[in-house]
C-alpha cells in the first residue's frame, strides 16, 4: 500500500530583493530560461540550493547571528548559517547585488572587475563565499535580510526543494545587473504590475512566487516590509497537487486552490 517514497527536498534560499520607487514598491524578478530542468519560463526571485561550504564559520558576519535565524526558521544553527550565506551568495551570483559591506566602512563596488571575477568563480564553485569575503575584507550583512516564508515542493514532484524565502533591501549604492546565466529576462517590476501581468497570463509564476509576492501587497515601502517580516508565518507550506477538469492545482493549507502554470506532477513539465 502507499505510493513511492517522496524525494528528499534539497535545502534552498531565495531572496525578494526590494527597492522603493515613486510609483510604488518594486521587486527584482528573473524569468528562468525556458527548457531548464526546473521551472523553465517561470518568473522567480534570485536564489538556489545550499552549497556545503555555505556553513563556513570563518566568514565575517554582521547582524542577527545564526542562532537567531535558527529560531526564526526552526532549524539548527548550522543550517541557519548555510541558508543565510546561500541567500547572500545566490543573490550576488544572479543579480550582482552583494549583501555585504567592507569591514573598514569604505564604499563597496560589487561591479568592479575584481568582484566580477569572483562572482563568476562563485558560480563555478571554484571559490567559497568565505574565501571571497576574506579576500575583499567584507562582512556579510545579515541585518539587511528578513525571514519571509518557508515552502517545500509537493511530495509528488521528483525534484524537490525546502526553500526559505528572505526579504532584503538593496544596499545603498548598488544596482542589480542582468548577469544570471539561468535567466533570459531580469528587471525591477512594481509588485502590483507583476501580479496584474500574472493575472493576464503574460507573467507565469509557480505558486510560492505568486503567494509570497501577494504578501507584499499593502506594504508601501521597503521599510514597511522589513518591519512586517517578523509577523510573517514561517510554518512550512507543503502544498498537495490536485487535478480538476484537466488543470493542475496546488492545495494550500487553508484548503484554497492555486492553479499551476505548468504540470508539476509525474509526467509534467520539468
Amino acid at each position: 500500500m502507499g505510493g513511492a517514497t517522496p524525494a528528499v527536498a534539497r535545502q534552498a534560499a531565495t531572496v525578494l530583493l526590494l527597492r522603493d520607487s515613486r510609483s510604488g514598491l518594486e521587486v527584482y524578478l528573473l524569468r528562468r530560461v525556458r527548457g531548464m530542468p526546473f521551472a523553465g519560463g517561470m518568473t522567480a526571485y534570485p536564489g538556489g540550493g545550499v552549497d556545503v561550504r555555505d556553513a563556513d564559520a570563518d566568514l565575517s558576519w554582521t547582524g542577527p547571528d545564526p542562532a537567531q535565524w535558527a529560531a526564526s526558521f526552526h532549524c539548527d544553527e548550522r543550517l541557519a548559517r548555510e541558508l543565510v550565506c546561500a541567500a547572500v551568495r545566490e543573490t550576488f551570483e544572479e543579480s550582482g547585488v552583494l549583501l555585504a559591506s567592507p569591514t573598514d566602512g569604505s564604499p563597496l563596488d560589487a561591479a568592479s572587475p575584481e568582484w566580477e571575477a569572483d562572482r563568476l568563480a562563485l558560480m563555478a564553485r571554484e571559490r567559497s563565499l568565505s574565501e571571497v569575503f576574506a579576500t575583499h575584507e567584507v562582512t556579510l550583512r545579515a541585518d539587511l535580510l528578513r525571514p519571509w516564508a518557508h515552502w517545500i515542493t509537493p511530495e509528488a514532484e521528483p525534484r524537490r526543494y525546502d526553500t526559505k524565502f528572505f526579504a532584503a533591501a538593496v544596499p545603498a549604492g548598488q544596482e542589480p545587473r542582468d548577469v544570471s546565466g539561468e535567466a533570459d529576462e531580469a528587471a525591477w517590476v512594481r509588485v502590483v504590475d507583476a501580479l496584474a501581468e500574472n493575472k493576464q497570463g503574460t507573467r507565469m509564476m509557480l505558486p510560492p512566487t505568486l503567494v509570497t509576492l501577494t504578501d507584499l501587497v499593502g506594504h508601501a515601502t521597503v521599510a514597511d516590509v522589513l518591519e512586517a517580516a517578523p509577523k510573517q508565518p514561517l510554518t512550512p507550506v507543503v502544498p498537495r497537487l490536485l487535478v480538476r477538469d484537466g488543470a493542475e492545482y496546488v492545495e494550500m493549507p487553508d484548503g484554497s486552490l492555486v492553479k499551476t502554470p505548468i504540470r508539476l506532477g509525474p509526467g509534467g513539465a520539468r
